[in-house]
């Protein structure tokens, strides 16, 4: 086992707790499972992070954290709210067929019993509704951007699980990088022009 600075082994644990749980989801991953893939010892992989719980929950922060940051920094450069619809829908879907170990990590297999596990995904959504709620047209009151906002995260969800779904089906050749990025935005412009179309169409009840 080849000695590595501290840094560098948290990340290299990261790396492969991520594709484990994507892989088995939480409940069958184990920290042995953690350590022999990363070929290192247990009570290493517990120098780094205090239970399997610790670390998925770091896990699940961190990429939300890097998914709203995506779609943050694509919001704010645009010129008016529906390109402000497309280039969200753009980073979100940029970073799903990028990142798809990442995606399922947050919508795949997830012990839906447990509620601090459910809390943690939870959080995911209500962060990304929040980012949508001020794109919503304005008029409306303040519970029924809410409800829309979570409307569109669904949709984006749902449109990304499918794709997910179909990329690993057999036969499915993986894209190269310009490829991937053709199809996020392929992606994104379906679901930008079905979102854009129904905003424009909602009224004050």
């Amino acid at each position: 086992m080849r000695r590595l600075p501290a840094v560098e082994r948290r990340q290299q644990l990261y790396a492969v707790a991520l594709s484990l749980f994507a892989e088995r989801g939480y409940r069958a991953t184990t920290m042995d499972d953690i350590a022999e893939a990363a070929g290192v010892t247990k009570p290493l992989v517990y120098q780094h992070f205090a239970s399997k719980r610790a670390l998925y929950l770091e896990l699940v922060d961190a990429v939300a954290r890097d998914l709203m940051a995506a779609v943050a920094d694509a919001t704010v450069r645009a010129e008016g709210p529906r390109q402000q619809v497309e280039l969200g829908f753009a980073a979100y879907f940029t970073f799903v067929v990028a990142h798809d170990e990442a995606f399922r990590l947050l919508y795949g297999r997830n012990d839906s019993e447990d509620p601090e596990l459910g809390d943690a995904l939870r959080r995911v959504e209500d962060a990304m509704a929040e980012a949508i709620d001020p794109l919503i047209a304005a008029g409306l009151d303040a519970e029924h951007r809410r409800t829309l906002a979570y409307a569109v995260v669904g949709m984006a969800e749902g449109a990304s699980r499918h794709w997910i779904a179909t990329s690993h089906e057999p036969g499915f050749v993986t894209p190269d990088a310009a490829a991937s990025d053709a199809e996020a935005h392929r992606l994104a412009g379906r679901l930008a022009d079905l979102a854009w179309a129904g905003l424009r169409s909602v009224h004050a009840d």
